[in-house]
């Protein structure tokens, strides 16, 4: 490693020992659960929150549990070397190792229903641009299916497996909708963040995603509104949640701003605006509410 890359090493390891203690009674890293409706922007959120904590000192962890598969390339990740990504779902020889079967050898096979996926990150992460780790589960198989198949049984452990070390954040991008707290994918996070557009179907997700979080005992949802183009906009999202919006720890309002179509698909230009825009400082403002919250 270049002596460039071994002194920032050095400072990253420096700022986390100094924000999360390192060492005996150390505070530990947190989870959160990112989701909402296709199409309102929460690989994008995602991905620069990932950024943004790794600049805080954090180690990031970015879980894409979205078929889409976007989010390496969000975070930064170059679309040559995306092409080496295998998601963890087609990696057959991993989950016949951890499962005891094979996708696709037919029935009569021991399943084992709760295998150790405690090395999935050290054996199938990536890390990207700005050393934020990156790990893609692939497609997931739904629970109305009745399903007991080797992937989902994996997928399910590796949720729960990924250790929390000190000073490390998860971030998990999940498929449009609802359906992963329905298979309580999001147990063991404690904050979710559930993202959103003025429109009724976007709201209309989020509300639902916010009472089903709830039931699982997520001790802090918070709402992010994406494009917001005028105080008509934050009326008409309080209008359409009502009471609901009580669901809801923190609420974030993300203005509109047409520059980010210039750095479709990648986060980092967005990074880079100086001075920083007000989309991007109220992304800041939700990284210190998910730290605030993660590190109680």
């Amino acid at each position: 490693m270049p002596d460039a890359g071994r002194q920032r090493e050095k400072v990253l390891a420096a700022a986390r020992a100094i924000r999360h203690g390192a060492g005996p009674g150390g505070g530990q890293g947190f989870r959160v659960v990112v989701t909402g409706k296709g199409g309102v922007g929460k690989t994008t959120i995602t991905a620069a929150l990932a950024h943004l904590f790794g600049r805080e000192g954090y180690t990031a962890l970015a879980v894409d549990a979205d078929p889409q598969m976007n989010l390496p390339f969000a975070i930064g990740v170059s679309t040559d070397r995306g092409e080496e990504i295998v998601p963890l779902t087609e990696n057959l020889d991993y989950i016949e190792e951890k499962t005891g079967a094979r996708p696709g050898a037919g029935w009569g096979l021991m399943l084992k229903l709760n295998p150790d996926a405690a090395d999935v990150v050290d054996r199938f992460g990536m890390t990207g641009p700005g050393g934020v780790k990156i790990l893609v589960m692939g497609t997931v198989v739904q629970a109305a299916t009745g399903c007991l198949c080797p992937e989902n049984t994996l997928l399910d452990a590796v949720v729960h497996a990924i250790t929390l070390r000190k000073g490390e954040v998860i971030l998990m991008d999940t498929q449009a909708g609802v359906e992963h707290f329905g298979r309580s994918l999001a147990k063991g996070f404690g904050q979710a963040l559930l993202v959103t557009d003025p429109s009724f179907n976007a709201l209309t997700v989020v509300k639902h995603a916010a009472a089903l979080a709830r039931e699982l005992g997520i001790p802090h949802v918070h709402l992010v509104v994406n494009r917001v183009r005028s105080d008509r906009d934050r009326e008409r999202v309080r209008e359409i949640l009502g009471s609901d919006i009580a669901l809801f720890t923190e609420q974030f309002w993300l203005p509109y701003d047409e520059r980010l179509l210039a750095c479709d698909p990648g986060v980092l230009p967005l990074l880079s605006w100086s001075p920083p825009p007000p989309f991007l400082q109220e992304l800041a403002r939700i990284r210190d509410t998910l730290e605030k919250f993660g590190t109680r």
